[in-house]
C-alpha cells in the first residue's frame, strides 16, 4: 500500500514538475488580443479587476509576513477595492515593503507566470496559482472575498483537472497576458482618481508619509515596475 501510495505520488508530481508542449502562436496572439480586450472594456475590466485587487491584496500580505510584520486580514469588496491589515511597527522597511507590493504584485506575478510558461511548465503554473489562492483564502475576512476567491481559485482547479492539454495551455496564457496588460492600469487609474481630488490615502500616499518622498516618486516605480515586467513578459511569452 505503502509502496503504491509513493508511486502515486512521484507520478503526480512527474505530471506537475514536467513540461508541456508550447501552443501554436495564434493561441498565444489570441489570448492576447482576449486579455487586452478585458483591460481595455469597461464592463469587463469592473469584473475582471477583481483578479488584479485579489494579486494586489496578496502581494502586501505576502511582504507583511516575509518582513516579520503580523498578518491580520485581507478584505476584498465589489468596488474592487481592499484592504490588509498587518501588526507591526508602524514605520521602517517592513513596512514600506508591504506598502510598495500592493501595485506591483500583479505585473510582477504576470512575470513570474511568463517564466513559467516559456519553460513550458504550464501545469505547474496552474498548480502554484491554486495554492497561492488557497494561502490567501485562510486570511480573508469578508464574504464578498472568500467568493472572489473561492470562484478564482475554483476556476484553476476545474481547468487543472478538468481540460484537456490544449485548453490548459490557452488559460494559462490568458492569465498571464491579463496579469501584465492588467498590472499596468490601476496605477493610472489612481493617478487619475487622485488629480480629480480623490484617493487621499493610497498606497503612493502612505509611502510618501513613511518616506518624505513625494508620491510621484512612487506612482513612477509603479508605472516602471509594470511596463518593464509587460515588455520582458511579453517577450517569453512570444518568444522574441
Amino acid at each position: 500500500m505503502d509502496h503504491l501510495a509513493t508511486a502515486s505520488l512521484t507520478s503526480l508530481w512527474d505530471e506537475v514538475s514536467g513540461t508541456q508542449p508550447d501552443p501554436d502562436l495564434w493561441v498565444v496572439i489570441a489570448t492576447l488580443v482576449a486579455a487586452l480586450a478585458v483591460v481595455l472594456t469597461r464592463g469587463s475590466w469592473r469584473i475582471a479587476r477583481n483578479a488584479i485587487t485579489i494579486a494586489h491584496e496578496g502581494g502586501h500580505g505576502l511582504v507583511a509576513l516575509l518582513t516579520g510584520r503580523t498578518l491580520t486580514g485581507i478584505t476584498l469588496h465589489s468596488d474592487t477595492s481592499g484592504l490588509t491589515v498587518s501588526r507591526g511597527k508602524p514605520h521602517g522597511l517592513g513596512m514600506i515593503l508591504t506598502a510598495v507590493a500592493g501595485y506591483i504584485a500583479p505585473p510582477l506575478l504576470g512575470l513570474g507566470g511568463a517564466a513559467l510558461l516559456a519553460a513550458g511548465r504550464i501545469t505547474l503554473l496552474l498548480w502554484l496559482a491554486t495554492a497561492l489562492l488557497v494561502a490567501l483564502l485562510v486570511m480573508v475576512r469578508n464574504a464578498y472575498g472568500v467568493l472572489t476567491v473561492v470562484v478564482t481559485g475554483g476556476t484553476f482547479v476545474l481547468v487543472s483537472w478538468l481540460a484537456g492539454p490544449q485548453v490548459q495551455a490557452a488559460f494559462a496564457y490568458a492569465v498571464v497576458w491579463f496579469l501584465l496588460l492588467g498590472g499596468v492600469r490601476p496605477a493610472f487609474e489612481l493617478q487619475a482618481k487622485r488629480a480629480r481630488g480623490g484617493a487621499g490615502d493610497s498606497d503612493a500616499d502612505q509611502l510618501a508619509r513613511l518616506t518624505h518622498a513625494p508620491a510621484g516618486v512612487w506612482f513612477f516605480l509603479f508605472h516602471a515596475v509594470s511596463l518593464c515586467s509587460l515588455i520582458g513578459g511579453g517577450r517569453w511569452l512570444l518568444e522574441l
